[in-house]
């Protein structure tokens, strides 16, 4: 999991300090830097970021001000807060506007390192809880999926084959050129799937039985798509088949 960061100081050397600390840590990723708050909140309204390294005194709009806008747009997609200051007499408002950490100047990397790996947490945790949600949103007719920042709803008939990608899974789909991306595991979505109608032939596939044009040599043709069933998951599938065999 990568964690998608700005970061925001008026002074230079703080500025650049920041952003080789961001750089140097494997889960962080910085996406933009900024030397002032409105230009960082031009970025935020445009793009998705998930954490915010942010000083507080700036000139014109400062970090504290920020913060309580972006505290007042709260959402699943809002960003959340660390922030970067010489200052700790703000470490009470710091909290109320529900910062993840207050660092204080000058600090070393094992501190910085301490409040990520502490916003590291806090975003696996919400990872597994919307994992967890998904999985309660199920029926026998369809299924709701994290696509992005949205729940979108899919007909689990519509549903031709599942594929392992990275930290994700694409959903393929009838009549639909490109298959959805969805931040799940195949494992999850192995036990989210009805067993009477979806099939694990791989480890990276999942199948849907109903959408099966043919079967030749271990070899499952699903429109354009073939795919190899495994050694691991051959004799399930040689029942399945036995079925229509006799």
């Amino acid at each position: 999991m990568k964690i998608r960061c700005i970061a925001v100081d008026d002074e230079p050397l703080a500025l650049d300090l920041i952003s080789n600390f961001i750089e140097r840590t494997s889960f962080l990723s910085l996406e933009a830097k900024f030397d002032n708050a409105i230009e960082a909140l031009g970025h935020l309204n445009q793009h998705e970021i998930d954490l915010v390294f942010l000083d507080i005194q700036m000139p014109d709009l400062s970090g504290m001000e920020l913060a309580r806008i972006i505290d007042g747009k709260r959402n699943p997609a809002t960003p959340r807060i660390i922030f970067t200051t010489a200052y700790n007499q703000f470490a009470v408002e710091g909290y109320k506007v529900d910062a993840l950490d207050y660092l204080l100047k000058p600090f070393s990397y094992e501190e910085f390192l301490k409040a990520s790996t502490k916003a590291y947490r806090f975003f696996d945790q919400q990872k597994r809880q919307n994992t967890e949600k998904i999985g309660q949103e199920v029926s026998s007719d369809y299924i709701f999926l994290k696509v992005e920042y949205q729940l979108v709803k899919v007909m689990l008939q519509e549903i031709t084959h599942i594929e392992a990608y990275k930290d994700y899974v694409k959903v393929y789909l009838i009549n639909k050129k490109n298959p959805l991306l969805s931040l799940t595991s195949m494992k999850n979505m192995e036990e989210l799937l009805p067993k009477e109608k979806f099939m694990r032939v791989h480890r990276s596939f999942i199948i849907n039985l109903d959408h099966i044009d043919s079967v030749a040599r271990n070899i499952i043709h699903i429109g354009e798509h073939q795919i190899a069933v495994s050694d691991n998951y051959k004799e399930a599938f040689a029942n399945f088949l036995g079925k229509w065999l006799g």
